[in-house]
Order: structure tokens, then sequence, then C-alpha cells
């Protein structure tokens, strides 16, 4: 029952004058509950607070449009924070947003780990979970950029795909037991 979790802040030097940063974290449980959605987000609006209200949504909203499957018409999770090419406020500010969101990547994933982590589980628990890393692996290979850009560079294939799941599988047209 422990979730899958996404993070990683990155700055982008082109020369003195022409710089960006990118990033944020998003949560993909197999099985959400909802007390660890709600600390997930609280946790993100927390990172994100001193650089004003309205950043939030705009994070939370964009993080909900990257991680969307068209294909599939699903999200790959339940969300969390996303930015790219980001240069709001200048060097300083951005840079304390992004060391921020660091500071919160902790405080949001390791009260779910070490809450579900010694939840024990079914054999079809274990069977959804690795058709939910099927999703997983489809976003990063299909639709994520970076993953694409990894493969198509040509450079360190090993590390582009070291962030695939272990395991995970795909049922044609499978449709989960109601209420399972």
């Amino acid at each position: 029952f422990v979730p899958t979790f996404h993070a990683n802040l990155r700055f982008f030097l082109v020369d003195n004058e022409n710089w960006y940063f990118g990033g944020g974290f998003d949560l993909t449980p197999f099985y959400p509950f909802r007390e660890d959605v709600v600390h997930w987000h609280q946790t993100a609006r927390a990172a994100c607070q001193p650089f004003g209200e309205e950043l939030y949504p705009k994070m939370k909203a964009w993080c909900d449009d990257y991680f969307y499957l068209p294909h599939r018409q699903e999200t790959r999770g339940v969300g969390g924070l996303f930015f790219d090419d980001w240069t709001e406020g200048g060097f300083q500010n951005s840079l304390a947003l992004v060391q921020s969101i660091g500071d919160h990547i902790l405080p949001a994933y390791l009260p779910i780990l070490e809450k579900r982590r010694a939840l024990p589980f079914t054999e079809d628990q274990k069977a959804f979970q690795l058709y939910r890393r099927g999703r997983y692996a489809e976003f990063n290979l299909a639709i994520d950029r970076g993953t694409r850009y990894g493969l198509q560079s040509g450079r360190r294939i090993e590390s582009v795909l070291a962030s695939m799941p272990p395991q995970a599988i795909w049922k044609y047209n499978w449709q989960p037991e109601a209420g399972s």
C-alpha cells in the first residue's frame, strides 16, 4: 500500500542571462487513502505558501495536466506540484521556491510510507499494483518529455530506464472488481 512518488528539481543555465528552473513532485498510490492524499496536498500547499496564495493552485493544475494519459483518459496519480521553464520573480525568488519544494518532499512522503509499509496485502491487491505500475510505465515511456528526450538522445539509456518500475503487467481491456 506504499504509493510511488516522483520528485525532481532542476536548474538549467544557458548563459549568464538565460536560466530557468523546473521540477515538482507527485504521488501515485495504487490504493489511495483519502488522509494520505489530503496530507500530500497540504504539504505541497505549504511549500508554495511563502510565494503567494495563487502559486499552489497554478502548480497543482500544471501537475494534473502534465501527468495525464490522454489515450487512457486518466491521471497517473493524485497530483502534486509541477513547473517548467520557471523564472518568475527573478533568480533568487525562483531558487528559494525550488529550495522550499525540496524541503517539503520528505515531509510529504515519509509519514505516508511509515503508515502504509507494514499493511498486509492480498495476491489480488498485488496484481492490481502491478497493473497500475503498467500505467506508470506507459506514462513515462509514451508521454514524459524527460524520458523521451533521454531515450532519443542515445545517452545514458540505463539511467533513463532506471525510473521504470521493476515489475509491471498489462491486461487487455481489464476492469477491476467493483469495490476492490
